[in-house]
């Protein structure tokens, strides 16, 4: 089969949080896994492939890189890049569709780049806990996947999520972090008990909130965390006769000593940290903090007394293209 030209095959997804130069780099394998591309083929010139795909500099020369350290690329001074091998294994090939980003959702993406290493192509997507962002990825996602895995958590219409995840037929299905009833088609999952874990954090931290008089939710709505962590909460507040309440807005929250707040998201507690000591209170030892959803690295989910949290934020720079 004679070569086609490679810019039939490279495709560059600006809905994909998957870096661009590695859509390059999966692009080119697949062209010459599929014999799209053979032996010795001439590639374009960096200036070139920046050019035509309307890319940085950069992350052309990386992509490059990137397929001479695999074995694929070579390139000869003043005359430049070539197809070296074409005997190419990239059997594995995954969507990736997480509701985030966030610190904790960078170690799971992490887990897949370093686990499955240079043999697998990962296409990466973020939807924003949008379920029509959802549906719209889902329907423009390539073809030819064998594994699609989900992180399905959503604001609203969580309903119509077990309709579009059906909707993908390819690959072998692994659900993540949250169950999805209804869904028909065989699928693999691991998912969180919200409920009974944090009912069961609660009562293994009763030590220490047994100091306070009233259990505090802050939370948001709309929102995409699942009602069940309210339950699990109310369910302990209950049985171990904590009053209790739950609040939306931190900024408006007037704390008070003997309080502990559980806060589910970094933001909030931040906020709620400034409302404390400007209440003259100190975090930690008046009031009580649990983070839910903490950065690693940061000490802000203690009920003894914390430092002033610095919260890293890894993803603020990440992807790069």
């Amino acid at each position: 089969m004679a070569s086609e030209n490679i810019y039939r095959h490279i495709l560059i997804d600006e809905d994909s949080v998957t870096p661009k130069y590695l859509q390059i780099v999966n692009s080119v394998l697949k062209a010459v896994q599929q014999g799209y591309v053979g032996m010795d083929y001439v590639l374009p010139s960096i200036n070139d492939l920046s050019f035509e795909l309307n890319i940085a500099r950069d992350t052309a020369e990386r992509a490059y890189r990137q397929l001479k350290k695999l074995g694929v690329v070579g390139s000869i001074p003043g005359k430049g890049y070539f197809i070296s091998d074409v005997d190419i294994r990239q059997d594995i090939r995954v969507l990736l569709l997480f509701n985030k980003l966030s610190a904790h959702k960078k170690i799971i993406y992490d887990a897949f780049v370093d686990t499955l290493g240079d043999h697998a192509a990962i296409d990466f997507y973020i939807y924003n806990n949008d379920v029509a962002l959802f549906r719209r990825v889902v329907r423009n996602r390539r073809k030819g996947y064998t594994h699609v895995v989900i992180i399905p958590h959503f604001i609203e219409g969580s309903e119509k999520a077990a309709e579009i995840i059906d909707s993908i037929t390819e690959g072998q299905l692994i659900l993540l972090d949250k169950a999805v009833e209804g869904v028909q088609r065989p699928y693999g999952s691991v998912y969180e008990d919200f409920g009974t874990d944090i009912y069961g954090a609660l009562v293994q931290a009763l030590p220490r909130l047994s100091r306070y008089r009233r259990l505090r939710l802050l939370t948001r709505t709309p929102s995409y965390f699942p009602a069940e962590i309210r339950e699990g909460f109310e369910r302990f507040c209950i049985q171990y006769a904590f009053p209790f309440d739950t609040l939306q807005n931190a900024d408006q929250i007037r704390p008070d000593e003997g309080d502990v707040f559980l806060s589910l998201t970094e933001d909030d507690m931040l906020t709620l940290i400034d409302r404390i000591l400007s209440e003259g209170l100190q975090p930690g030892t008046d009031v009580g903090l649990i983070s839910y959803n903490e950065t690693p690295g940061s000490d802000s989910s203690s009920t003894a007394s914390p430092p002033s949290p610095q919260i890293s934020k890894p993803w603020e720079r990440w992807p790069p293209e």
